[in-house]
């Protein structure tokens, strides 16, 4: 009669003892998935606003890439000029893009190098 698979054979005893260090392992590895999840819902739910011209024109988006809200000064308005109004809603934009890199950054940045004394996952 065989006995059924028992996982604390490949992974128990713990790891902090020196008995096993695949538990330790195991268990940073499931910690850091955990973090990971938290850091994508926090960069998922926050809000990021890039501007262009001093506040003339902002741009407002959440972490995942979705554009919620474009405001434009009406001082920034001429029809004679639209070339102006179009490069400063390029640069609120470029700035709202670069704000969400540094959030990702930021909340990812501590989990990058999590595993890195493993071969292969640094």
């Amino acid at each position: 009669m065989t006995q059924p698979f028992d996982p604390s054979a490949l992974f128990g005893g713990g790891g902090a003892g020196g008995e096993n260090p695949m538990a330790g392992l195991l268990a940073q590895a499931q910690q850091m998935q955990a973090q990971l999840v938290n850091a994508q819902n926090e960069i998922a739910a926050a809000e990021v606003t890039g501007t262009a011209g001093n506040g003339l024109v902002t741009v407002t988006g959440n972490g995942t890439g979705e554009i919620t809200a474009v405001t434009i000064d009406p001082k920034v308005v001429d029809p004679d000029d639209v070339e102006t109004l179009q490069d400063l809603l390029l640069g609120a934009l470029a700035d709202l893009s670069s704000k969400r890199e540094a959030l990702a950054s930021e909340k990812m940045g501590p989990l990058a190098g999590g595993l890195g004394g493993l071969p292969g996952l640094g």
